[in-house]
């Protein structure tokens, strides 16, 4: 199980500089941190710009550190973690080799399914956007699960260059997944990733799609209420859903994009509707980043949307 893993280095910091764990057949923990650097990419060059993302949000990570377990929070009004004990730790990245794709996904649902048979919910560092099919497949034997897209593209392309498995793909695959029951995804808008079949196909399914515009428009709770009931919740967040003028270094900037105080809203009420079973961020491209503001703010989201889970007592 040990080779399935890359630990962090010695001489690089883990994610909120928190324990490592280097056999998932060990791990104990309420929160498993790990990079799936690779998914299934279209061109190598572009992927690897953002399989570097796993490594830059650790880096970034280390602003909050140890701010975030001893400061007041003025988001939560009050302690971050609601003074509960939440067990973090970091267990590097699934081991991957450019070219095999194959192998790399298998061992992406392997890693999380393993942290999933232990107990713990896996927050997944991407890694393109087509690491939530690897992800999403580990959830087979557990219960049903609603996913909860935040993006600016649909992505529900069948095909693209070949491939059935990139990033323009992923809802369509979750679709075809027994275990998802209901989807919705939010901070849809402009143009990229969908032709008029694609949205058909997404509508036709039963996925609820909530531009951004109708949350700038409505708002956050208006949006909360569309998402579909249920017992748990899959998260996963594509960067690009933010506004380009607070997340810059992404793969596919769009304007209009959601604020920050909207997204982490959106975490925090999808946690207070129902159990969250997993998340993943993607489509970070550090080398295009400004001093690093998208990983700072993916980190901070991460953190709400933990902070989240501890306020529902549903951790610690």
């Amino acid at each position: 199980m040990a080779t399935l893993l890359t630990p962090v280095p010695q001489n690089r910091p883990t994610f909120l500089n928190v324990q490592r764990c280097a056999d998932l057949r060990a791990l104990a923990a309420d929160i498993a941190i790990i990079g799936v650097p690779f998914g299934v990419p279209y061109d190598l060059q572009t992927a690897a710009a953002q399989s570097r993302a796993p490594a830059a949000l650790r880096d970034e990570s280390m602003r909050y550190v140890p701010w975030y377990e001893s400061h007041y929070d003025f988001d939560f009004g009050g302690d971050l973690f609601a003074g509960r004990q939440v067990r973090i730790v970091d267990c590097g990245d699934v081991a991957m080799q450019p070219g095999r794709w194959d192998e790399n996904t298998r061992a992406a649902t392997e890693a999380i399914a393993t942290i999933l048979d232990r107990g713990a919910v896996p927050f997944v560092l991407g890694g393109d956007d087509s690491i939530p099919i690897p992800v999403l497949r580990a959830y087979a034997e557990q219960p049903p699960v609603c996913v909860v897209q935040i993006d600016a593209h649909i992505d529900w392309r069948d095909e693209r260059e070949g491939s059935r498995e990139g990033l323009s793909s992923p809802m369509r695959r979750a679709s075809e997944m027994s275990w998802v029951r209901g989807m919705a995804q939010l901070g849809i808008r402009g143009f990229g990733s969908a032709r008029r079949l694609e949205f058909d196909d997404a509508r036709a399914y039963g996925s609820v799609l909530i531009g951004a515009e109708d949350i700038h428009r409505t708002g956050v709770e208006t949006a909360l209420a569309g998402i579909p009931a249920a017992q748990q919740y899959f998260i996963t967040l594509d960067m690009d859903a933010l506004d380009p003028s607070i997340a810059p270094a992404v793969a596919s900037p769009a304007f209009g994009g959601l604020t920050y105080s909207e997204t982490a809203g959106l975490l925090r009420g999808v946690a207070e509707k129902g159990r969250l079973a997993g998340f993943d961020v993607v489509e970070i491209v550090p080398d295009s980043d400004f001093g690093g503001l998208t990983s700072r703010l993916a980190v901070r989201l991460i953190l709400t949307l933990i902070g989240a889970q501890a306020h529902t007592k549903q951790i610690g």
